[in-house]
């Protein structure tokens, strides 16, 4: 796996296709081979080159910000020449996109923001503050939780798709991936960016998922309410996972909004 060093710190990342570049940026704790499983092949199919990374899961003294993240990805599209590119964010991954957007726009043509929001409501927040304390039960009870927070009920009442997801977690259980913690504790996540986002000019298509717990889609709602060049969609039947959920239909979205030819 390539990488390059940004600040010091080596930053990972996969290139795959050919054709107008598209960034995969990745949400909490996830790797960017998070997309290989569905969106990597499938927009590499309609003609794309796709980056994904991992984001930055350290720093100089351990400590980074959302900043340094939104740097990391600047540094990636330019250091590959990707510019003008589009940009796929989930999650903190969207966050991370729409900060760029305003910073860096003349690096991006269009993005899709999936399960995103501007601020915390005091769900969110509650949630944050439980994640930073970490797990102190079970990973079978830390299963259940995940698959709960993450996953729509449609998913869990389908017995095969339940046993896989539950095994999943609580194989991962006693795993925290790199950055975790560190991501989840961002200050800057809590903040109220929707006025902010008014000067974002690049066209958005924001992605809402209709059991989303984690992101709940009024929050979603109001980002693309917020940027004045974006179209909102929401996938149903889906929770905080819908890309890994429902991945036809998000991909489907992704690749039509994108609108990408190998000629681009």
């Amino acid at each position: 796996m390539p990488e390059l060093m940004v600040d010091g710190y080596p930053l990972h990342y996969d290139d795959n296709g050919a054709g107008a570049p598209v960034v995969l940026v990745a949400g909490t704790g996830s790797r960017g081979r998070v997309w290989h499983l569905h969106q990597v092949p499938a927009l590499v199919s309609a003609g794309y080159r796709v980056i994904t990374f991992d984001n930055r899961a350290g720093g100089p003294g351990g400590f980074f910000g959302l900043s340094s993240l939104v740097s990391d990805t600047v540094a990636l599209i330019e250091r590959l020449g990707l510019a003008p590119c589009r940009l796929v964010g989930f999650s903190l991954g969207a966050r991370i996109v729409q900060e760029l957007l305003l910073s860096r726009p003349d690096l991006v043509v269009r993005a899709v923001l999936l399960a995103t929001r501007g601020r915390v409501d005091r769900w969110t927040r509650a949630m944050v503050t439980a994640e930073q304390t970490g797990r102190t039960t079970t990973p079978e009870f830390d299963a259940v939780v995940r698959a709960m927070q993450n996953l729509s009920p449609r998913t869990l009442r389908d017995e095969r798709a339940a046993r896989d997801w539950l095994e999943l977690f609580e194989l991962t259980a006693d795993v925290a991936p790199p950055g975790l913690h560190e991501q989840v504790a961002l200050e800057e996540l809590l903040a109220d960016r929707l006025p902010a986002y008014a000067a974002i000019g690049v066209p958005c298509l924001v992605v809402g998922f209709g059991d989303d717990v984690v992101t709940p889609p009024n929050l979603t709602r109001e980002v693309a309410a917020a940027i004045r060049n974006a179209e909102y969609h929401e996938v149903p039947d889906c929770g905080h996972f819908g890309y890994l959920e429902r991945p036809e239909e998000v991909n489907k979205l992704v690749v039509d909004y994108l609108g990408v030819s190998t000629h681009d």
